[in-house]
């Protein structure tokens, strides 16, 4: 019997918990000697941020914290996750955790995991399925941070202001959310929006939009980036510097984040400002899995708390950064 219903059965009485075991009987480290196997659907490698997302998660549901961790990176393709998350159920795993690359277009594969009996945990991203197809969501609040990046932007630029924006990818929670609080921050305010383009959360891809809009408008014709993260502002000084301007001062730059290299462009003045995105989510997403699997009652949303950095701020953060 799949160890999930046994601990299904937990919500029959404590001792049901207590006799419930994995069909294995392998002891790698869980209170009661069972291995949980957790399929985890990744959204890819696209950043660095991703790729300290990734170690979190791999650290978290180690075979030493007694789990069998089943791992998918998509490449950002968003059928090619829900087909992974298919197999996962597929697989009989115990839980499944999924980074959603996208909002849309879960309903029906958080359907089938509901009728095989296998709780989905959601981390980093969010869904627009139904709330009652998984169990529980842990990350960040995306219009939260946008809303920190405009609200100093609001408070930097006082005089008329034209602005770029390097989207994440479209259609994803951390885009959607992140241009929501930006833009009502800077509502009222001189700053004007004058293009918006996706570069799809990679370092390259903010370089080649960033590219098309010093073409289109010149050095002179751009005050202002604001990078939905790390990576694409990284790849927006590139193009900047390659146009002979200098990031940070003829053109300022606002990130999310707060990744190893964003945090070095701050400190050496070529970001102006960036908000937080704490990637380390991997022990709180293997524990509200162990919780739910025991039928503990969880909260539907748990919220990490971002911060915000300036020069000042990074130059003393760096030294002891863990991604």
């Amino acid at each position: 019997m799949r160890k999930r219903i046994l601990a299904g059965m937990a919500l029959l009485g404590s001792a049901a918990l207590v006799v419930s075991g994995c069909s294995s009987g392998s002891d790698s480290g869980s209170a009661s000697g069972d291995t949980i196997t957790v399929g985890f659907a990744q959204t890819g490698s696209e950043s660095g941020w991703r790729s300290a997302n990734t170690e979190s998660m791999k650290a978290a549901f180690s075979t030493d914290n007694g789990f069998d961790l089943v791992f998918n990176a998509a490449d950002n393709d968003p059928a090619a996750q829900i087909a992974a998350v298919r197999s996962f159920i597929n697989q009989g795993v115990d839980a499944i955790v999924i980074a959603p690359i996208v909002e849309d277009g879960w309903d029906d594969v958080l359907t089938e995991a509901k009728d095989a009996g296998i709780p989905v945990v959601l981390e980093d991203r969010t869904v627009t399925a139904s709330e009652d197809l998984y169990a529980t969501w842990v990350g960040l609040d995306f219009k939260l941070e946008g809303e920190k990046a405009g609200e100093w932007a609001a408070q930097t630029f006082t005089e008329p202001t034209k602005m770029v924006v390097l989207e994440g990818t479209t259609g994803s929670a951390p885009a959607n959310d992140r241009a929501e609080g930006f833009d009502a921050a800077i509502a009222g305010t001189p700053i004007e929006k004058i293009d918006s383009q996706t570069g799809d959360f990679t370092r390259d891809g903010g370089k080649s939009v960033m590219e098309g809009f010093l073409q289109k408008y010149g050095v002179d014709g751009i005050d202002l980036v604001y990078a939905h993260n790390d990576d694409m502002a990284l790849g927006a000084i590139e193009a900047i510097e390659a146009a002979g301007a200098t990031p940070g001062e003829d053109i300022k730059i606002v990130s999310i984040d707060a990744v190893h290299d964003g945090m070095q462009a701050l400190v050496d003045g070529k970001i102006n400002y960036i908000v937080e995105c704490n990637p380390l989510l991997g022990d709180k997403a293997a524990d509200l899995v162990k919780k739910v699997l025991a039928g503990d009652a969880v909260d539907k949303r748990t919220i990490v708390e971002d911060q915000a950095f300036d020069q000042a701020a990074a130059e003393e953060a760096l030294p002891d950064r863990k991604y």
